[in-house]
């Protein structure tokens, strides 16, 4: 879907610099950004490596383990049916505490293990769970305490300070937490009432 995106942008981009006869401006831009994108990519590298070595060392030395019991309560008041030493449980405390901890590419796998694993409980395959809805919309709006790539892009972008932006982004990530859950909370009762007057 996104390249279909990307692909009518450029088109639309080209039809009117044809229309209007602005095709050197169409060209220069293209290129420019191209190179621009090269460059961007080749800074965050060593941004990227720096974050993702800390986060290694932070996987490594079991402090994520020591996240993961700082989010149960958390978790077993968003999920109070779900047994405790149930493995979606320990996915979706994996995921959360990866999240957290800025580490994306390590809270997919246990995001798609955490489905799976309440798919394997959920009583109607057809519909999603209550679980299944709690936890997608915390995934989605995923309490952030270091946002990894956007300082990267920052840091690659110039910034004098690319690691300021932490603090404002853990208060709206927790802001984005709170209301998705309140979300969640609302629909749900939203439901059942009408299930009722069924």
């Amino acid at each position: 879907m996104i390249n279909l995106l990307w692909f009518a942008m450029i088109a639309v981009a080209f039809v009117t610099a044809a229309v209007t006869g602005r095709m050197e401006t169409f060209t220069d831009a293209l290129f420019s950004s191209a190179e621009q994108a090269v460059s961007v990519v080749f800074s965050m590298v060593s941004m990227m490596t720096f974050w993702l070595g800390m986060m290694k060392i932070i996987e490594k030395s079991g402090f994520i383990h020591w996240i993961v019991k700082l989010l149960q309560p958390l978790s077993r008041l968003l999920f109070p049916r779900l047994p405790r030493d149930h493995p979606a449980m320990h996915a979706i405390l994996m995921n959360m505490s990866a999240n957290f901890l800025g580490m994306g590419n390590a809270a997919t796998p246990f995001g798609l293990k955490a489905m799976q694993e309440l798919q394997a409980i959920n009583e109607d395959p057809q519909t999603a769970s209550d679980e299944m809805c709690t936890f997608l919309a915390v995934n989605t709006s995923a309490l952030t305490l270091v946002p990894t790539t956007v300082v990267a892009l920052r840091a690659a972008s110039g910034s004098l300070y690319p690691a300021e932006i932490v603090g404002t982004t853990f208060l709206a990530t927790l802001c984005g937490v709170i209301t998705a859950i309140a979300a969640d909370k609302i629909f749900r009762s939203v439901s059942r009432r009408q299930n009722k007057r069924r």
